[in-house]
């Protein structure tokens, strides 16, 4: 019997998904464990594998079409099966008889409908002949063999619901000769349609129909910024020493294992060590009481083609610079490949965003729910400095912490940013 392929629940927070595109298309045979298409959930772009197999009959919901969870999105016929289950009487066919209506009133329901299936049954649907435009009536099946076979579809008498042409009337039908459609003389040729005008091209606003992601992350942010009292803290780190001993490490480490540690990979690591001295920023406010968290999940802020995912580096004190740098590294190709799981966002305590690779030199965050805080880093420059009394040349970085105030007080939050600033101009504490 027919299978539903339903939407899949891809995340504990989505609620529905848009198909961004079908790996397997109608009349194909599909596989158990195939790659049938991809979904967008509220957090990324993710695979859905095939649990059955068969043959994909109908495609319910198109590419870009959404879905909520749960909700047949496909159709699969198991093998052997045929497509001329897809003459069962359409449900509009006929009305049905209503549990509640009045004895008389079912009665002659049933008898309308009985009448009906009977024509439907006994009656053959007229020709398929479309009127001009109008897309003729067939099953995926009966498309691929009159395909296969060369038999036009417009000549085809449909014996299924509605005139539906199903398999057996393509079996039965010849092929179609192939004839010459005389070219049309410039009197009774139909005036072509204008081209399509881009809104851009013709200068006219652009709807860009918001993606799953983007309307959470809309909500989200919106949530944060409304129900979360946001405060804003801001240091200057003297970055000289920390590149400096990036510069000695790179070195050795192009020699050993290979691995090249960005300047984000020491500030993810200060982050940590930070989290782990004042426990206090490494918590979530919850209701009636604040959460302390056992253990450091850094959400690393990664920038993907429709906004930004936030993986999780879980159980992040436990594990060493190489480790951290690894994983992030890792983590950001799959996000742009959109090959991130669902349980690879979830655990974060606290969050870095970094914009310094876009050049820009400080900016303020919003907290990401429903953690506490979150270290805003802008890029690295060169400037004047005073440094014992003298104008001299160095390597300044800006740092931002936004703290819910609900949780974190100014000092402690004060304390906290004061942590990382130190462990950044003593990078190697961080390496003992």
């Amino acid at each position: 019997m027919p299978i539903n392929i339903e939407m899949p629940k891809l995340s504990d927070t989505m609620t529905e998904g848009t198909v961004v595109r079908w790996l397997k298309q109608e009349g194909e045979e599909v596989e158990i464990g195939d790659i049938i298409a991809e979904i967008e959930t509220d957090k990324a772009t993710m695979e859905m594998e095939a649990f059955d197999e068969g043959v994909l009959s109908k495609i319910s919901v198109s590419e870009g079409g959404k879905a909520p969870v749960g909700s047949a999105i496909a159709v699969l016929l198991e093998d052997g099966e045929s497509d001329e289950d897809d003459s069962a009487p359409a449900e509009e066919s006929a009305p049905a008889a209503s549990s509640s209506a009045p004895p008389g009133v079912a009665k002659a329901l049933e008898s309308a409908a009985a009448t009906v299936n009977k024509s439907q049954t006994t009656t053959p649907a007229p020709a398929a002949t479309p009127v001009s435009g109008e897309r003729i009536k067939a099953s995926p099946l009966a498309r691929k063999i009159a395909e296969a076979e060369d038999v036009d579809l417009a000549s085809v008498t449909g014996t299924g619901p509605g005139g539906r042409i199903v398999k057996a009337d393509v079996v039965a039908a010849p092929a179609a000769p192939v004839t010459t459609a005389p070219a049309p003389s410039p009197s009774s040729a139909a005036t072509p349609a204008p081209a399509a005008i881009s809104p851009v091209a013709g200068g006219e606003d652009q709807i860009v129909e918001l993606s799953s992601m983007r309307k959470i992350i809309a909500e989200r942010l919106l949530t944060s910024k409304v129900t979360i009292p946001h405060f804003y803290l801001h240091l200057e780190v003297d970055a000289a020493p920390l590149m400096a001993l990036r510069k000695q490490i790179n070195a050795q480490a192009e020699a050993t294992h290979g691995n090249k540690y960005s300047v984000n990979d020491f500030v993810v690591k200060a982050l940590i060590n930070a989290s782990v001295a004042v426990p206090e920023v490494n918590a979530s406010y919850n209701g009636d009481h604040i959460v302390q968290f056992a253990h450091v999940g850094i959400s690393v802020a990664i920038a993907v083609d429709d906004g930004l995912v936030t993986p999780v580096v879980k159980n992040a004190e436990q594990k060493s610079l190489l480790a951290i740098s690894k994983e992030i590294k890792e983590m950001a190709v799959r996000a742009r490949d959109k090959k991130l799981a669902p349980n690879e966002f979830d655990g974060g305590t606290v969050t870095i965003s970094n914009l310094g690779a876009w050049g820009v030199e400080s900016f303020d965050a919003i907290i990401n729910p429903p953690q506490a805080a979150i270290l805003s880093v802008g890029g690295i420059i060169e400037k004047p400095v005073v440094k014992d009394g003298a104008i001299v040349p160095g390597l300044r970085m800006n740092l931002g912490l936004s703290c819910d105030h609900r949780v974190v007080d100014g000092a402690v939050g004060a304390k906290f940013l004061g942590e990382i600033k130190r462990l950044l101009e003593n990078p190697a504490l961080m390496l003992v």
